[in-house]
């Protein structure tokens, strides 16, 4: 079976002379697995999170994503590849503040070409998933922390991607509505979507069933590898 993300000696640099943020990575995560990228601030795991979301491309190595080889693509198939395949959760939410929790799912449709009145039917569906049917109408500044990000979680899945990535999605919460945060990542995962966790919270990385840890751009340990050692 094809990994849906596969990173082989994949390398990023950035500026002059280049210091590498990411330097010779390899890994593949198959299809319906959750995963943590766990590392400290500086470690790399934003710019893996770039890499693998098809927002950035290598400086050397390879790196498919859904089969597809990033280094090969031009901005517009990867800006495809985002729409169709790959989910987006953020520590800090990015909701527009002035519109209803609906219109904000809705708009994870936009570049998809789906009419209007589709995409609110799919946000509708999408934000009953996340527990939140009754919420559709409030605006992000009605709601709790967990409820923000619940949102955004709808937002990242309503066009059913097959790879969703989550950036500290439990970063900004208390204890209560992080864990209640991950359950629902949990269940999206058992429903067959591959999720990635990006954390430094190495208590997190923990719950989940696969830890890769990255350290200084490098894999320094991968939980799966143990397992089968």
């Amino acid at each position: 079976m094809n990994p849906i993300v596969f990173l082989e000696d994949v390398e990023r640099s950035y500026g002059e002379p280049p210091v590498l943020a990411c330097a010779g990575v390899t890994f593949s995560i198959q299809q319906g697995e959750f995963v943590a990228i766990v590392g400290p601030s500086g470690s790399g795991k934003s710019t893996l999170m770039n890499l693998i979301g098809t927002l950035d491309r290598p400086t050397a190595g390879r790196a498919f994503i859904g089969g597809s080889d990033v280094a090969a693509m031009n901005d517009r198939d990867r800006s495809a590849l985002r729409a169709y395949e790959i989910g987006f959760v953020f520590q800090h939410f990015h909701l527009a503040d002035g519109v209803t929790a609906l219109e904000n799912v809705a708009d994870g449709l936009l570049y998809s070409g789906t009419a209007r009145s589709e995409r609110r039917r799919l946000a509708k569906i999408a934000l009953e998933r996340v527990g939140l049917g009754g919420r559709t109408g409030h605006r992000p500044n009605q709601l709790s922390g967990g409820e923000r990000q619940r949102v955004a979680i709808a937002r990242a899945v309503v066009g059913d991607p097959p790879l969703l990535l989550a950036d500290e999605p439990t970063g900004n919460l208390d204890s209560v509505s992080g864990a209640t945060v991950v359950e629902l990542l949990s269940e999206l995962n058992r429903r067959g979507t591959t999720v990635v966790v990006i954390t430094h919270d190495n208590e997190l990385a923990a719950r989940l069933p696969r830890r890769i840890a990255i350290r200084d751009g490098k894999v320094v340990g991968d939980s799966s590898k143990a397992a089968t050692a």
